[in-house]
């Protein structure tokens, strides 16, 4: 077949299309590179300064160079319905055309979106999240953007025209799975993220017995509530006071892909998505270089995954409180193996995020669809 990805959320097409190659397809990938984190692709669609008029009109220029291009495929794949750096009130038109000049389009369920905040804030469906504890819902800046955006705001009626009209829905975490199978039975499907394994470079800590480890936290400072991040690095911080020979605390603010990949190499363990059931793509990047997640490891995964007996992630409650107890009592009291959960990590990757089986699984899907 011949698909085209297009737009990138940490690496997630990139590597299905290493995958969709290796079994075959002609693919093609056209982003941004998500933003700074610069992942490669085959067309660049990198916006210049966002409040820049000459910005804006140099990128539909651009994008008038490009979009011809992007006809008679036989799979088109969006990342999200904001799949272009526009308004969304000017996406629709470039929906229809890629709509009108290829064949089966499929919308990606990868991260924010209309049905992640509206279900997010429902209060039922999940125990947390982004948008509630229990109850209760949450509140701070980047939540009062997301809801006005996508709950009802036009990112809100582009998505719901987007789910309508697609030939399908992948979900890539279970939380995303949870959010549309109520509203798209018959679209939605799981698939959970790729990982090109022939690529990862292991942990330069794999296998050994430190009397020290290497806590990694990864710090987007305008999403650290949304995160969690914050809570994450003060628990550490406490950790640090009160375990100052046992652990050390590595941070990385905003930096290229590259240069993130070499400060996760050195270390043991890595928090990520605190208020996530699911590792996303950077826990699934750590856990296949042999480092251990503390984060989002809730039983509803596993049972989305099939998986019944692997359980290498060291799961948290979205509290200070709990995050701390977590890597005090199983990982700095010697309590656990940490080179059997470094293991148990690398193989989880294996047996359910390889790039191969994650593409022949989309493979299946288009085909069915």
């Amino acid at each position: 077949m011949k698909i085209l990805l297009v737009g990138e959320y940490s690496n997630v097409h990139w590597t299905l299309a290493e995958g969709l190659r290796a079994l075959g397809h002609e693919v093609t990938v056209v982003s941004d590179g998500d933003g700074w984190k610069n992942y490669p692709r085959d067309i660049n669609l990198k916006r210049g300064p966002l409040n820049s008029k000459l910005s804006t009109l140099n990128y539909l220029r651009r994008l008038a160079y490009v979009f011809p291009r992007l006809r008679g495929f036989d799979v088109v794949q969006l990342i999200n319905p904001v799949f272009l750096d526009l308004r969304a009130e000017r996406i629709w038109p470039f929906y229809h055309y890629l709509r009108r000049h290829n064949g089966k389009v499929f919308l990606g369920a990868f991260g924010i979106d209309h049905y992640w905040v509206k279900v997010g804030m429902d209060c039922k469906t999940f125990r947390y999240s982004d948008f509630n504890f229990g109850s209760q819902l949450r509140d701070y800046p980047f939540m009062r953007t997301m809801v006005a955006d996508w709950l009802n705001g036009p990112k809100g009626d582009l998505n719901r025209r987007m789910a309508e009209d697609c030939d399908g829905i992948i979900t890539g975490l279970y939380e995303y799975d949870a959010c549309y199978r109520p509203f798209y039975p018959d679209k939605a499907h799981y698939i959970p993220f790729p990982i090109n394994r022939s690529s990862v470079t292991p942990a330069h800590t794999l296998g050994s017995h430190p009397s020290t480890l290497n806590f990694f936290l990864g710090i987007q400072r305008s999403r650290s509530a949304y995160k969690g991040t914050d809570i994450m690095l003060s628990a550490l911080q406490q950790l640090k006071a009160g375990y100052p020979d046992k652990l050390d605390i590595i941070t990385a603010e905003d930096v290229p892909f590259a240069q993130y990949q070499e400060m996760m190499n050195n270390s043991h363990a890595l928090l990520d998505q605190l208020y996530s059931y699911t590792p996303g793509m950077n826990g699934l990047l750590a856990m296949a270089k042999g480092l251990i997640l503390i984060g989002g490891g809730e039983q509803e995964h596993y049972e989305l995954l099939g998986e019944h007996e692997l359980r290498p992630i060291i799961n948290v409650q979205p509290t200070e409180e709990d995050v701390y107890q977590q890597i005090a009592t199983r990982l700095l009291s010697g309590k656990e193996d940490i080179h059997q959960l470094q293991l148990d990590s690398i193989e989880y990757i294996r047996r359910h995020h390889d790039h191969l089986n994650v593409a022949k699984k989309y493979e299946a899907f288009y085909l069915a669809h």
